[in-house]
């Protein structure tokens, strides 16, 4: 059996390096872990995990195929667990920068059932930011 902890990293093929970087790094507070431009990798700290940008014109990049396009993302969405979540507050922050988050809803999670709102990144993926869970186990919210 494989016991899976947490997310341990994603990874995301990206077109402009420096918008995804002013994201993660300025607007979620993802700091800069390593950056290897030699194979076209950027590392970001996102909590015990890890986000990876990967340039699609980066010796990486180019070995996945096609960039990410309206009609050809490589992911659904992924989801950060906030700590703590006050969506007054986060709503503050995020329109600091321009950005609108969706609306607030309970969704299920890997701690259970719990607040979540949605916004995407500059390039289209779409990113879930979820607070505690307030309910375990629940089978009727929204993935």
């Amino acid at each position: 059996m494989i016991n899976i902890r947490e997310i341990d990293h994603l990874v995301l093929r990206v077109v402009n390096v420096e918008a995804m970087l002013h994201f993660y790094g300025e607007v979620l507070g993802c700091p800069l872990e390593r950056r290897n431009d030699d194979i076209g990798l950027i590392q970001l700290r996102a909590g015990k995990s890890l986000i990876d940008l990967v340039p699609v014109d980066g010796k990486l990049g180019r070995e996945g195929g096609a960039a990410p396009a309206v009609s050809g993302r490589n992911l659904d969405h992924f989801c950060l667990r906030v700590e703590p979540f006050d969506e007054a507050e986060i709503r503050r922050h995020l329109a600091g920068f321009g950005l609108e988050a969706g609306a607030a809803q309970s969704r299920n999670g890997a701690e259970g059932e719990g607040p979540s709102i949605y916004i995407d990144d500059p390039e289209g993926n779409v990113i879930e930011l979820k607070g505690p869970a307030t309910r375990r186990g629940s089978t009727d919210s929204i993935a």
